[in-house]
């Protein structure tokens, strides 16, 4: 029903999402008003056309896990896909009544990529929205991602740029997604990363790089723009101010720090794989990088 409303209100098919969840704020407001009841009953009035599916990774995340569903709840979703791997807490209890979920537990901690990979096998949506358990991320923020997806993005990433500080006081992991995007030619994505959640993946993402490249996310982003897919970062969620600090994601070398080190040299090894050593840059006789040199 938005969706035949919000096209029969605007010459423009695809509006910006601002523009889009102001006319379909409007409808719902006006609808809930002639029932006389609460608009938030009928959450985030965001026009998706296709099938959208969200993959939830939880770790021991009964604090925050409940309201993370809260709030995608409010989201038209097709379907809710659950990976609790290493709960020792009541996640479980926080996920089995709630409607519309697939729920697959593992005994053992699996890890925040590997499960997605786990969760994307088992996503059936023509879109597939990835978050963590650990950040109760606003609807109206997570549904940017979905929507700009549905304009014709394979790849929309979480642009945290405005989060991060000047280049001499970043990290080695925000340095190694920065060069790694530079060396594949997409200098314009900056440090913005699979690595981050929240983003979304098309079905057509997923068919042409596979679920099991998402175990390595830095990976399976070269493969998505190595491939063509259209990639970029127009959508904005802090995730940096709301990310639980845990014992082995923070402090110099911390493990989390070490594995995402490797997982980004694993995707240079494959871009060199498929496009040579020297990648995107292009090899310059003598006189031609003189001539660069004095250029005025």
């Amino acid at each position: 029903m938005l969706t035949e409303w919000f096209r029969s209100r605007t010459e423009d098919p695809s509006p910006s999402y601002d523009r889009a969840l102001a006319l379909g704020t409007a409808f719902r407001d006006g609808y809930a008003a002639s029932k006389r009841e609460n608009p938030r009953l009928y959450g985030v009035p965001v026009p998706l056309s296709g099938k959208a599916s969200v993959v939830i990774i939880a770790c021991n995340e009964e604090r925050t896990l409940g309201n993370l569903l809260d709030e995608l709840e409010r989201i038209p979703l097709q379907e809710m896909v659950v990976v609790l791997n290493g709960c020792t807490d009541n996640s479980f209890g926080k996920v089995k009544d709630r409607k519309n979920v697939i729920l697959a537990y593992y005994p053992e901690r699996l890890g925040h990529d590997i499960g997605r990979s786990v969760g994307a096998a088992l996503a059936c949506g023509d879109s597939l929205l990835f978050v963590d358990g650990d950040m109760a991320v606003p609807a109206e923020e997570l549904a940017a991602f979905l929507y700009e997806q549905e304009r014709g993005i394979d790849v929309v990433l979480n642009d945290i740029s405005g989060y991060l500080p000047l280049y001499e006081r970043q990290d080695e992991v925000t340095r190694c997604k920065l060069f790694l995007n530079q060396v594949l030619g997409r200098q314009d994505l900056k440090s913005n990363s699979l690595t981050a959640v929240p983003h979304v993946l098309s079905r057509k993402a997923i068919n042409t790089i596979g679920t099991g490249i998402l175990a390595v996310p830095p990976k399976a982003q070269a493969a998505a723009l190595l491939e063509g897919l259209t990639v970029s970062a127009p959508c904005t969620a802090d995730v940096i101010g709301r990310n639980r600090m845990r014992e082995g994601n923070s402090g110099a070398g911390n493990s989390v720090l070490q594995l995402i080190l490797g997982d980004h040299l694993e995707a240079l090894n494959e871009a060199m794989h498929r496009k040579g050593a020297r990648l995107f840059w292009q090899t310059s006789s003598r006189p031609q990088l003189a001539k660069e040199r004095n250029r005025p």
